[in-house]
């Protein structure tokens, strides 16, 4: 049974950060010990929300009381996702530390939540800086969105070929896997969505159609998939297509319902058996 440390925002309301991650691994078998980076009764989209950051010396010692139990060894992985500062994602690399020390082969995966095409960065001053000096090289496992990619590369992304260029800046950053959660490029027709998958054994590009709705924590949802899958498969194209199959699923299912959040409960057969399965193309 694969365990993960995932520490990730919360809401108590909608599914994103934790509120996304945590069930789809549940779902799987997955054991998963969250920790929370903020609690907001729901998402900041909604226009008013109530709750806060925790502080970065909060989430040190919940992590420092895990190593205490002596469970750390047990570890497989640790996910993380938005921080709410600079503070708190040093508290997150000392957990990750902490982790690798317990347990040498354990795997970090980053979702260097930055910002996003058409909203740019939506994070705190200093945040952007220290993904891509500090989160990203401690990396195992990428996750990022295009505009994430192009931040953390330092380079447009018009085409395939630049994409490529850019994934190859990122695992010379230090991250031996990669994934591009949402891509378009020239190449990319306008009714699809490429996720684009890079590690030792090679380039994987996967196209699904593109659903006319923005579910707020899909993202969050797609790395926790990946990173199971990956782990569980050892197979980068076959942990691809899983995960894109699972979240697809869930969408459609949420578009066909008209809902605003991502309907994870309601749509979990499409986390461990997808109704449409999609198979990623290796480049």
């Amino acid at each position: 049974m694969m365990r993960v440390l995932s520490i990730e925002s919360h809401v108590a309301f909608g599914h994103v950060g934790n509120a996304a991650a945590v069930f789809p691994l549940q779902r799987l078998g997955c054991e998963v010990w969250p920790i929370h980076t903020v609690q907001y009764s729901n998402h900041t989209g909604y226009g008013r929300c109530r709750g806060g950051v925790f502080s970065a010396a909060m989430i040190r010692d919940v992590a420092h009381g895990l190593a205490e139990l002596g469970v750390l060894a047990g570890c497989d992985a640790v996910l993380s996702g938005y921080i709410g500062s600079v503070e708190i994602g040093e508290a997150i690399l000392g957990a990750v530390a902490a982790l690798r020390t317990a347990n040498p082969v354990a795997r970090y995966g980053c979702d260097p939540v930055i910002g996003d095409v058409g909203r740019g960065v939506f994070v705190q001053p200093g945040v952007p800086q220290f993904m891509r000096e500090r989160a990203v090289p401690a990396a195992d496992v990428v996750t990022p969105n295009q505009f994430e990619l192009e931040y953390l590369a330092e380079r447009a992304t018009p085409t395939l070929g630049a994409a490529l260029d850019a994934v190859e800046a990122l695992h010379a950053l230090g991250p031996r896997t990669v994934l591009v959660t949402s891509l378009h490029t020239e190449q990319t027709p306008a009714n699809a969505i490429d996720l684009l998958a890079s590690d030792a054994s090679g380039r994987f590009r996967l196209r699904v159609p593109k659903l006319p709705l923005d579910a707020n924590g899909a993202g969050d949802a797609i790395a926790a998939l990946f990173l199971f899958h990956y782990e569980h498969s050892g197979s980068l194209g076959e942990a691809l297509g899983r995960a894109a199959s699972s979240i697809f699923g869930v969408l459609a299912k949420t578009q066909e319902a008209a809902s605003r959040e991502m309907l994870l409960i309601a749509a979990q057969e499409e986390l461990v058996n997808p109704t449409r399965l999609f198979v990623a193309e290796k480049l």
